[in-house]
């Protein structure tokens, strides 16, 4: 029988209360022609019900994909399980799955992404879950959260704490996919899968694995389809004897809000002068500051945020190539994307297997990592996961616990606080109004990130903000450089809702990172 079939009848293939983990990261690789036709189905028949839903990364986006959003409707999901969610603007109405989980409608968790995969392979490998320190006195501890992201799940823990070997782990039990749904750029007529078009491979080949091994069946959505026999076989990344179903759609992004760019998936590479360079301003002052702490070849980690224009600014002072950027969708090399376009870059060396990635990640194989932070409290803890006010900011902590749980050396960037208009004049840092919402807290919403676990495995912190650089240090907080312009009582101390240690020897941060001009970036000296 022909795997080729519509989507409709793919999505008639999903039987009640099945277990659908869907590969995706955000736009990127996302089946979202499968995921809507199951949303319609489900209008019209009432069917299927009671689906419970794994993501490693988010499905969908909130510029033109939506990904999980299709199937956000009461009695089609009863669970869901990601290590992110879709995310936008704060001006933005909140994607449907987030009224979902906050109204308790279906039973939401935030497992770290590379746990996520790891689960997934474990089901594959028919044992019996994972044992891992990732999350440990984190959010993903059950002695805070236990990945619960409301009360419907904290009714049904995920994860324990258990003894092994005079030790402590968190135990997560391994989760049997009934279906996998699944993204490439071309099948053949048998199912074998390449990914020429993509910016990554994910983690498709460990979730069809997974289906597949514990009985269940996998469904591909295509961009095109080839005669069998016609595909090179070191281009098939996932082989045909995975694949049940292949749906073809000929109009699928290749990532957010972006149609096809052959320098994302490797196919072309841009010169390096048509990458946009940031205009100087504060947060380029952060990024400036936060290169200074990187060693030439170095391979580095980066995250959303401010930390994302750190390439650009390696650019910009003539060091591109002399670190390699790392990120958690498989990307080696080359210039990462910015804004929503994150987790994709252009002129990379190699893409690995977002599954793989982890495993380098969780182990600290890398020796840097750059990362955004919401908020800082007293035990240098950070929070970026959770924003109560406006959930949907936040995409979840993704590979944020999983990056950090062991990484040598962290640079946490971002404002002082929230809110705070800023000018920079003659070299110094002007604080034309000061921000009303404290971002240096007591006490974080969010345990994204211990700082009590830092300092006990010796971890190298820093945090970078336009104001000052602070260490974090097992005395606590300590101010190590203050930018000029800026009075470290009225502008800092009195900013923080704990008290900070100025160093003895705090110095001021370097006049050039305040003018608009290349400031002579010297990894030299970091």
């Amino acid at each position: 029988m022909s795997k080729i079939k519509s989507a409709a009848e793919a999505a008639a293939l999903i039987p009640n209360g099945a277990i659908v983990a869907v590969n995706s990261s955000s736009g990127l690789c996302c089946p979202d022609a499968v995921l809507a036709t199951i949303g319609e189905r489900f209008r019209k028949e009432r069917a299927p019900r009671n689906l419970t839903m794994l993501h490693p990364i988010a499905a969908g986006d909130m510029f033109g994909t939506k990904g999980i959003d299709h199937l956000a409707q009461p009695g089609l999901i009863s669970t869901i399980i990601g290590g992110s969610y879709p995310s936008g603007p704060s001006s933005a109405e909140p994607p449907l799955i987030w009224q979902m989980l906050g109204e308790n409608e279906v039973a939401a968790y935030n497992v770290p992404s590379g746990i996520m995969f790891d689960i997934l392979r474990e089901a594959a490998g028919m044992r019996p879950g994972v044992l891992t320190k990732v999350g440990l006195d984190t959010f993903v501890d059950p002695d805070l959260d236990g990945c619960a992201m409301n009360d419907a799940a904290r009714r049904k823990p995920i994860v324990k704490k258990v003894r092994f070997e005079g030790d402590e782990w968190l135990f997560f039990p391994a989760i049997k996919p009934d279906v996998a749904i699944i993204r490439a750029s071309t099948a053949d007529e048998r199912g074998n899968l390449t990914f020429e078009h993509e910016g990554a491979y994910l983690g498709a080949m460990e979730l069809a694995l997974a289906a597949r091994n514990c009985g269940g069946i996998v469904i591909a959505q295509a961009k095109r389809i080839a005669q069998a026999g016609t595909l090179r076989p070191h281009d098939v990344r996932v082989p045909s004897i995975l694949v049940d179903c292949i749906v073809e759609a000929p109009d699928q992004l290749q990532t957010t809000a972006t149609v096809y760019d052959a320098a994302i998936s490797g196919e072309l590479f841009r010169p390096l002068d048509t990458f946009t360079i940031p205009d100087f301003d504060v947060a380029k002052v952060i990024a400036r500051r936060v290169a200074m702490e990187l060693e030439p070849g170095w391979a580095v980690n980066i995250g959303f945020g401010i930390s994302a224009n750190v390439p650009r600014i390696f650019l910009e002072e003539g060091r591109h190539g002399d670190v390699t950027w790392v990120i958690e969708q498989g990307a080696v090399g080359g210039i990462p994307l910015l804004d929503f376009n994150f987790g994709c870059s252009s002129n990379a060396e190699a893409f690995v297997a977002s599954p793989h990635q982890f495993t380098y990640f969780q182990a600290a194989g890398f020796d840097a990592s750059l990362l955004s932070f919401l908020q800082i409290d007293r035990h240098g803890s950070v929070n970026v996961s959770k924003l109560s006010v406006r959930p949907h900011v936040t995409a979840g902590a993704g590979g944020f616990v999983d990056i950090t749980s062991r990484a040598r050396k962290i640079v946490f960037s971002g404002y002082f606080n929230a809110g705070a208009k800023f000018s920079i004049a003659d070299g110094k840092l002007v604080i034309d109004k000061e921000g009303k919402i404290a971002k240096i807290v007591e006490e974080v919403e969010h345990v994204s990130f211990s700082g009590k676990r830092g300092v006990a495995q010796g971890q190298d912190v820093t945090y970078v903000t336009e104001r000052c650089v602070i260490k974090l240090s097992p005395e606590g907080l300590v101010v190590t450089e203050v930018a000029p312009g800026i009075n470290i009582r009225d502008d800092i101390l009195v900013r923080a809702e704990f008290p900070l240690t100025i160093a003895s020897d705090v110095k001021p941060m370097a006049d050039a990172l305040f003018r608009p001009e290349k400031f002579g970036l010297n990894l030299e000296q970091a």
